[in-house]
């Protein structure tokens, strides 16, 4: 929609999903959008097309996309209780990290590209590590689903918020 006319100028065909997570890349080329059905869609922003559609990977919904900030990467969070991490350009997947007892409800790359933080409705926030795809810490304090994690932009925070009313924030590394 056009801000100064609120007419419609583009829309994004999602195939009749119903769509509950989305993420831009960082360098704007690609739209990554996460369905409740567990598909996961890559639109080209240049075509305004699907470039790769993935439904085999989860079984539940999408609760959350991150782009690495390269954008080569893209982290994806589901109900089903797990992580996946793909290549973007061929759109295979690089691995699925498990951890968290129930849904995935946030993730986001921290700023070196180097690792990833999660969080869940079991009350936790996690730390993971890229290259060996293991979680190296465990933060436990919330005593509520926690809903986002973010990084600061030099990665030294993160800040995660939770139903618990409490916005917890965390040096990095741990």
């Amino acid at each position: 929609y056009s801000v100064e006319s609120g007419k419609l100028e583009e829309q994004l065909d999602t195939r009749g999903k119903f769509t509950l997570s989305l993420a831009f890349s960082p360098d704007g080329k690609h739209l990554a959008s996460g369905a409740i059905d567990g598909i996961i869609s890559i639109f080209d922003m240049e075509t305004k097309k699907v470039k790769h559609s993935n439904n085999e990977e989860h079984a539940m919904p999408i609760r959350s996309l991150a782009f690495s900030h390269d954008s080569q990467k893209l982290l994806t969070g589901s109900d089903d209780g797990h992580i996946k991490l793909f290549d973007v350009a061929n759109a295979t997947l690089l691995g699925t990290l498990s951890g968290h007892m129930s849904w995935v409800l946030s993730v986001a790359f921290s700023p070196d590209g180097e690792h990833f933080a999660s969080s869940s409705s079991d009350n936790s926030v996690k730390i993971w590590e890229i290259s060996s795809k293991q979680c190296v810490h465990t933060f436990t304090e919330h005593t509520d689903q926690v809903w986002a994690v973010k990084y600061n932009k030099d990665g030294s925070k993160l800040i995660s918020v939770s139903d618990d009313e409490c916005l917890n924030i965390y040096a990095i590394p741990v």
